[in-house]
């Protein structure tokens, strides 16, 4: 297997199936029409737009989660149909109204009070949702509690909207498998070109927030399944360090790379997300390396960021599709123009922890799955790894009607987290993507953070072949556990690209800073027109 079509541009899943179990009652919910034409407008609007909205009096959390409501009817599951939601908060009204009191009374808790959020359907969370990673296998489990990020976000006053489809299992179950597609919630298409693809695993997240269908999104990323859909979304998206962000209650691949992020449609929100959501959790022993270097992420939005910042291209982590290459070039001059030092760098041995990181994901998977069903599993037909096998083969009509399971099937195989194998190629992971990888090419050039772009534009969905992603840019920083931001650069025949900025741990700060001066320099982003298919021939 190439490690590059299975990791390197995120998750996998693929079919243009059903849609979903809960879903179509769930999205069902009345939707009051005249409410949702008062509610400002919503496609495109920022969180600091909609909070300026409802300080005016001119909009309430109530009406702006109605109309989001209305949007995600005729846009989500008629009209376009990107199908990037796999279900709705039934109490996502009455919590929105509950907040417009609060606020009324006592003035909003902060920039989220009220502000209408997804979370990509891995997330637990202890309501009438479901929380399924897009399996069947999953449907009737009971969260016994939020998981610890969502707490966060609840405790911020933001309103749950809803769970996000994605690639069924975040793209650990085959190698040959199409992004964007779950048995529970069918295939997402790409808002800019229905027939594209939106990369994975956090698909529905990546579609949804590009369509306005909510105001921001939590996604999840192993190695490329934040970054890969926000670039090909037209979006930013942030991998944090490992540890910033509780796992706690999110359904795994592997403890070892596994995140939470935002995904947003600028990075002052995803700024404001990563600040509400990051914080030590007693849950995830990992997070305790990120006591006291949490930040409120919005001090560092500075316009002039870029300006005397020391910034290595990685020329050998940016393939060879000539189309790209004017977005390269352009990015380049405009960090230039805005006083950033441009250093030509190579990132040193990448080639060297692909087949050890699939196998550090393979031991992972079983032992923290395991887990995870012990504590989150009550009520699910299966309780291990060993019963999910089982279920997908007694449900193959519908959990793999187009591809297998035999990534589950060697994970299953392998012994315990003590063994040498497991133990020998996780320290191979972190020798090449740290100290001997980006550690030594930021240390040796003095670098502030890596430049590169985050990958290609979308490819064409194919449920015979898998997905046909090219290069990326995702897996040093995964590999690493280190911090990756994605931002728009551009358009290839209509289609997003993005470019990236990666640092050593616990460098958000700056990357949210060079990000944001990229991204108030140039203006890339904007809203999909749902097109059947792409504008191939047409230019950036």
């Amino acid at each position: 297997m190439d490690r590059r079509d299975f990791m390197k541009l995120g998750a996998i899943a693929g079919a243009a199936g059903a849609g979903g179990v809960v879903a179509g009652e769930a999205l069902a919910m009345p939707v009051n029409a005249a409410e949702a034409a008062k509610a400002a407008s919503i496609v495109e609007a920022s969180v600091s737009d909609l909070q300026a909205a409802m300080s005016a009096g001119k909009l309430t959390s109530k009406a702006l989660v109605t109309q989001y409501l209305a949007r995600i009817k005729s846009i989500d599951r008629a009209g376009p149909h990107i199908n990037s939601i796999i279900e709705l908060n039934p109490d996502a009204l009455s919590i929105a109204d509950a907040l417009d009191k609060e606020r009324k009374a006592k003035g909003p808790r902060g920039p989220l009070h009220g502000i209408p959020v997804l979370l990509k359907d891995n997330i637990a969370t202890a309501d009438k949702m479901q929380t399924t990673a897009g399996s069947l296998a999953l449907v009737g489990a009971k969260a016994p509690r939020d998981a610890f990020l969502v707490s966060r976000l609840r405790e911020a006053g933001a309103v749950i909207l809803g769970k996000t489809n994605l690639s069924e299992w975040a793209n650990i179950r085959s190698t040959r498998s199409t992004s964007g597609w779950s048995a529970r919630g069918g295939q997402t298409k790409n808002p800019y070109a229905l027939d594209r693809n939106t990369s994975g695993s956090s698909s529905g997240s990546g579609a949804a927030i590009a369509a306005s269908l909510a105001a921001i999104a939590v996604g999840t990323e192993t190695d490329g399944s934040i970054t890969s859909p926000a670039s090909i979304c037209g979006l930013v998206g942030i991998k944090p360090t490992l540890g910033l962000v509780s796992r706690d209650g999110i359904i795994p691949i592997a403890h070892s790379q596994d995140t939470a992020g935002p995904m947003t449609r600028t990075v002052t929100d995803a700024a404001l997300m990563l600040t509400a959501m990051a914080g030590v959790d007693q849950r995830d022993a990992a997070t305790a390396g990120s006591s006291g270097k949490a930040a409120d992420y919005s001090k560092f939005l500075d316009a002039d960021g870029l300006k005397g910042a020391r910034i290595g291209v990685a020329r050998n982590a940016m393939g060879g599709n000539l189309r790209l290459q004017p977005a390269v070039d352009a990015a380049l001059e405009v960090m230039k123009a805005k006083g950033a030092i441009l250093i030509d760098v190579e990132v040193p041995n990448m080639n060297k922890y692909g087949d050890s990181e699939l196998e550090v994901l393979l031991y992972e998977l079983k032992a923290d799955l395991n887990r995870y069903l012990a504590e989150f599993g009550t009520g699910a037909p299966v309780q291990t790894l060993k019963d999910v096998i089982a279920f997908n083969e007694k449900h193959r009509d519908k959990e793999m009607p187009y591809f297998d399971q035999e990534l589950f099937i060697r994970a299953e195989a392998k012994g315990g987290l003590d063994s040498k194998e497991y133990l020998d190629a996780l320290a191979n992971n972190h020798k090449y993507s740290r100290a001997e990888g980006l550690d030594k090419v930021i240390a040796d050039n003095k670098l502030d953070a890596l430049f590169a772009l985050t990958g290609g534009p979308a490819w064409l969905t194919d449920y015979v072949n898998g997905d046909h992603s090219g290069d990326g840019f995702s897996s040093p920083a995964a590999v690493a556990g280190y911090p990756h931001i994605t931002v728009p650069a551009g358009f290839v025949a209509g289609l997003p690209v993005g470019v990236s900025f990666v640092a050593g741990a616990y460098a958000e700060a700056t990357l949210i800073k060079l990000a944001y001066a990229f991204e108030q320099a140039t203006r890339h982003r904007r809203a999909p027109a749902f097109k059947a298919r792409a504008d191939v021939g047409s230019q950036l």
